[in-house]
């Protein structure tokens, strides 16, 4: 027993600092027992049948470029910084998966985004992953839930991506962060930096993993973030600024009114040009995205002052125009209005509902 146990300690040790190598931050381990409780969404089992544990690690997003991106000063710089530690996050799990194959351990890696659970009401659709790493990342210690429901971290804040690998290897599990330790003190810039309105302002969700409870603010319906994030739309409610979508259809208020919203905006967003650096998603019109939004996510930060000054980037950065060549641009709101009033009609509905507009705009707060 005592050299058994040697060597599942001895490949605790060795998971953690493979991925490390690879270029991860942090890395954490989860048990079936640790999970226990949990939503659909930390079955260790719906990945892999008799699995037995999961490492998840985080990589961090390069600050410099995500206050260029709220500045409207740089879209690609943050877009393709987003993409390839994805890209690396995804790598890193699939090198993970095959070492502990090799070593005799079954194991499957997932994916940092973009893949979902086919056997829900409606499919993909509903994208439910088939194991959250942001459920794991918490219960191993990797960070805590922001209000946001993102991961947050003392250095990093929320701009990380994380991944997982589940597996049948005995592993030894690591302890979750203290509640006390976290940052988080409900400030609501992540609200506030969110056009869609995705997060409920009073409501909380509770999931208790392992005997440990954690929480965050309730989330709406996901249409929400597919409408603004995903950059069907992504003018604030004020007019005065925006996401990087250059799109400007009404934002509705209400959860169920989102998913004819998405409908009516498929034909406009399949036919704008989306040049350079994006993502392939296969439930977009067309299947290239751009990353528009994310901004409750690159808003948070460790320092309060920092969150409070990336917020005044955001909101005083204009909104976004795109050019005849396709390429985006930030400028004022009068200045985009100008813009739109120079397109025919045709071009028009690219980017707006013209049966709806008001020729006297009026910008509120």
């Amino acid at each position: 027993m005592a050299n058994k146990r040697k060597r599942y300690e001895d490949l605790d040790q060795t998971v953690k600092d493979l991925v490390l190598n690879a270029g991860a931050i942090d890395v954490g381990i989860v048990t079936t027992e640790t999970l226990e409780g949990g939503p659909p969404s930390t079955d260790l089992s719906y990945v892999l049948d008799g699995a037995r544990s999961a490492i998840v690690f985080a990589l961090p997003l390069d600050q410099e470029k995500i206050e260029r991106f709220l500045k409207k000063e740089d879209f690609p710089g943050h877009c393709l910084d987003n993409v390839r530690t994805n890209t690396q996050a995804s790598g890193i799990a699939l090198e993970l998966a095959r070492f502990l194959e090799m070593k005799g351990h079954a194991a499957v890696p997932v994916e940092s985004n973009f893949v979902y659970r086919k056997d829900t009401a409606r499919g993909p659709f509903d994208e439910k992953p088939p194991i959250s790493h942001r459920y794991l990342a918490v219960r191993s210690g990797i960070g805590h839930f922001g209000l946001s429901g993102n991961v947050i971290r003392e250095n990093e804040g929320a701009a990380i991506i994380l991944g997982s690998v589940v597996t049948k290897a005995h592993l030894t599990p690591t302890e979750p962060l203290s509640a006390g330790e976290s940052y988080c003190d409900e400030c609501r810039l992540c609200m506030a930096a969110c056009a869609s309105g995705l997060m409920h302002s009073e409501e909380k969700t509770r999931v208790t993993l392992g005997g440990v409870e954690f929480s965050y603010a309730k989330r709406q319906s996901y249409n929400r973030c597919d409408y603004v994030c995903g950059g069907f739309s992504g003018l604030s409610k004020s007019g005065k600024w925006s996401t990087w979508s250059p799109a400007r259809f009404p934002i509705p208020d209400k959860d169920e009114e989102f998913l004819e919203a998405l409908r009516g905006t498929l034909k406009p967003y399949a036919l704008r040009p989306k040049p350079g650096i994006g993502f392939y998603h296969p439930l977009l019109p067309g299947n290239k995205g751009q990353s528009t939004c994310g901004h409750c996510q690159i808003i948070c930060h460790p320092d309060k002052d920092v969150r409070a000054k990336r917020l005044k980037m955001l909101t005083e950065a204009g909104v976004v125009i795109q050019l005849e060549d396709g390429s985006l641009k930030g400028v004022s709101p009068e200045e985009a209005l100008q813009h739109l009033a120079a397109m025919s009609p045709e071009e028009r509905t690219l980017y707006e509902n013209i049966t709806r507009i008001n020729r006297n705009y009026e910008f509120g707060d």
